[in-house]
This record gives structure tokens, C-alpha cells and sequence, in this order.
């Protein structure tokens, strides 16, 4: 990921002209722009001309960071990246970009996380758009269903939320391309460090910019990323429907893309150094993260990620009527590690996926994915990873 690295450090600082021009790109606090006459307003408004006019349609500060994502992401040719207000905004433009009006099905993987299902079947559904939840790992059924049911789009997520299997892009893009099908990647987990989905087939792209990208949890934000013909339908809902990102929070999402590489890699290694010492402790269940021995989706981790991912998610070794309180209790015993329904911080972040991120699901469906209420999620930050050990070893001790 080398030219990764360089690519997300530089774009944006500035192009001023005279001698001098900002290391830091500047943040332009203007509803509106001005132009040196009302033609040239004129042609920028109508498209005609690059430019700014309007902070609904573009802003300087939140193209600068589009741009870093963008040149994360590999694009190349038209292909942009488009920031919006939060990651559901960036999700709902990029499923309606697939044209999913009345009639329309979309197909969906299971392990998905919670707000993007109720999304799909309550406001997507209200508009009279069917939603079929699939096994995303079976590339023999998803290819049956997509003939049957010719959906509009498919949408997966890199590593799924909270049980973390690894989709298998490439196999999905090949079935989805041949059916004529937008590909709908989620790659929040992933990141542009551990996978460009577009490099393998996806058609759009879709970021919570809250979480990694960011990295710091004081921003809310998200991003499409998209070539034709979906692009142009990305920025006419974002106009449209005025889900924008500030430049104050695009400002904050820049700065904290610059590390992305250093924050991921340490991520990373310390996710594989919690996930082994966990699988080993008789507290402890069961353990999901790509870099074990039993995931599901080790081979297919190692053909389309770079490295295993910051998440890791355990449950605890209780009787099933114990199940939610013995989770609260050990969440509740956590020194280190901050209780918050968030990821990808610099810091330790632990949580129970029944009652956050899947909260709106039923009990019988969240049973049914696997949600159970003895499920822990970890995002693992940048901390000594034995300092991260030492407090899940003693909370697991006292729950």
C-alpha cells in the first residue's frame, strides 16, 4: 500500500498562485461564491465551467477531501468520490443512484449492518422497492438469485458487522457485471488499505467516514464513490436532497485521513494480537476475526484483503439466560477500553451489537445472523495491544 500512503497524505494542500500557498488546506466557511462577472456564474452554475458557486452543490474544503479519498480509492478516468453528511446519507444516494423506484428489487446480504437493512426494507420498502437478504458467501446462490430475481442492486459490506466474514468482491463483480447488476460495496471496515473494491469489479463504493477514514470520533460523515453512470445520480440526490458534508467536518476528515496507513497497520496487528490471546481464554466462546485458523473466510481474506482488519468480535463462554447481562457486566468492567457504539477511533472501542448496531432488528432475526446476546464487538485502536490484553483479561476475570 505504499503509493496508498502517498496518495492520502498530499491531495488538497493547495494550489494558490504567487509565491506561496497553504500546507494545510485552508477551510472555506462561505455559503456562496462570487465570480468576477455573472456570466461566468452563469456557465458555473449551469456546469459549463469548473467552479464554485453554491456550498449545497461544492465547496472547496470538501473537494479537497473528496479528492484524498478519491486518490485513495485508485480512480481513475470520470470516477469521483462525493462527501455527504454521514454514512447513512452516503448510503441511501448510492442505493437510489441504482435506480431502486417502484417495482424494484434489491438483493442484500444477511450480514449487514442494521441501519442499512431497516433502510432497505422501511424507507426503500415504503417506495415500493423488495429487498431479499442472501447469503453473500454462497457465490453459487447469490448467482441463482440474481437471475431469478434481476435486481436492480446488490449490496455487501468488505467485512460484515458485528460476525466480520469477508465478502468475496471478485466473484461477486464477475456475477454481477454479467447480469447487468450494480455492485454496492460498503467498505467501511476495509478501507481503501485493505481493499479497493473498484479494482475489483464493484461499481460504487460506499464509506461511513465517521469511522476509519476519519479516525479521531469527532466528525460525522460519509462518502460514494462512483464512476459512470452512477456518478452523475450520486451528486443530483446530494444536491437534491441536501445531504451534504460541512467544510468544518471536511477539514477534520482530511486531517485524519493523512494517517490512515499508520492508524490501519497498528490497527491491524493489534486486532491479530487480541483475537489469538482471546481464542485461548476459557472465559470465551467463540472468536471472529479474519486472521484465525476457523474463520470461514480465511482464504478468501487473503485473496482480496491486505491485512485482517482492526475488529474483532467474541462471545462469551454463559448460560444462554445469562447471556445479555453477562455481557453487560463484563462491558461494564472495562477500564481501557471505552463503551461506545462507534468504530475505527484511535482508542479501544467495545460494544453490544444487539442492543446498537443491530438494536432495530428482531430478536428472532438477529438470533438467526448470529447477533447473539453474549456477543462482544472490539474496535481495536492504537494502544499497547498487551495494555488492550491486560484490561479485556481483567474484565473477563470480574464479569
Amino acid at each position: 500500500m505504499h503509493s496508498g500512503e502517498r496518495r492520502g497524505k498530499h491531495p488538497g494542500g493547495g494550489n494558490g498562485r504567487g509565491d506561496f500557498y497553504p500546507v494545510s488546506t485552508p477551510i472555506y466557511a462561505s455559503t456562496t461564491f462570487s465570480h468576477p462577472d455573472i456570466q461566468t456564474t452563469d456557465r458555473v452554475l449551469g456546469g459549463e465551467e469548473p467552479g464554485y458557486s453554491y456550498a449545497r452543490y461544492d465547496n472547496p474544503t470538501v473537494r479537497a477531501f473528496e479528492s484524498a479519498v478519491g486518490s485513495l480509492e485508485g480512480l481513475r478516468g470520470p470516477a469521483r468520490a462525493f462527501a455527504f453528511g454521514s454514512g447513512m446519507a452516503a448510503t441511501h444516494a448510492a442505493l437510489a443512484a441504482t435506480e431502486l423506484t417502484v417495482g424494484a428489487t434489491a438483493l442484500a446480504a444477511e450480514q449487514l449492518y442494521g441501519s442499512t437493512a431497516t433502510l432497505l426494507v422501511q424507507v426503500f420498502g415504503a417506495g415500493g422497492v423488495e429487498t431479499r437478504f442472501i447469503d453473500a458467501y454462497d457465490l453459487g446462490l447469490v448467482e441463482k438469485r440474481v437471475a431469478e430475481l434481476k435486481p436492480r442492486a446488490v449490496m455487501v459490506e468488505t467485512i460484515s458487522n458485528p460476525l466480520l466474514r469477508v465478502a468475496d468482491i471478485e466473484g461477486l463483480a464477475e456475477i454481477t457485471r454479467a447480469a447487468g447488476v450494480a455492485l454496492i460495496v460498503d467498505n467501511t471496515f476495509g478501507t481503501p488499505y485493505l481493499q479497493r473494491p473498484l479494482d475489483l469489479g464493484a461499481d460504487i463504493v460506499v464509506h461511513s467516514a465517521t469511522k476509519y477514514l476519519s479516525g479521531h470520533g469527532d466528525l460525522t460523515a460519509g462518502v460514494v464513490v462512483a464512476g459512470p453512470p452512477y456518478d452523475a445520480a450520486v451528486e443530483s440526490i446530494r444536491k437534491l436532497v441536501g445531504g451534504v458534508l460541512g467544510p468544518f467536518e471536511a477539514w477534520l476528515a482530511h486531517r485524519g485521513l493523512k494517517t490512515l496507513p499508520l492508524r490501519m497497520g497498528r490497527q491491524c496487528a493489534n486486532a491479530r494480537e487480541v483475537a489469538a490471546r482471546l481464542q485461548d481464554h476459557p472465559k470465551v466462546a467463540k472468536v471472529n476475526h479474519p486472521s484465525l485458523e476457523d474463520h470461514p473466510d480465511r482464504e478468501t481474506a487473503k485473496r482480496v484483503l491486505s491485512d485482517a482488519g482492526g475488529l474483532v468480535s467474541f462471545e462469551l463462554a454463559v448460560r444462554a439466560e445469562e447471556e445479555r447481562d453477562a455481557a453487560f457486566r463484563f462491558l461494564n468492567a472495562l477500564d481501557l477500553c471505552v463503551k461506545a457504539p462507534s468504530l475505527g477511533d484511535v482508542y479501544t472501542l467495545a460494544i453490544h451489537p444487539a442492543t446498537s448496531s443491530h438494536r432495530e432488528l428482531s430478536p428472532g432475526r438477529r438470533e438467526r445472523l448470529g447477533v447473539k446476546e453474549n456477543l462482544i464487538r472490539l474496535s481495536v485502536g492504537i494502544e499497547h495491544p498487551e495494555d488492550v490484553i491486560s484490561d479485556l483479561e481483567q474484565a473477563l476475570e470480574r464479569f
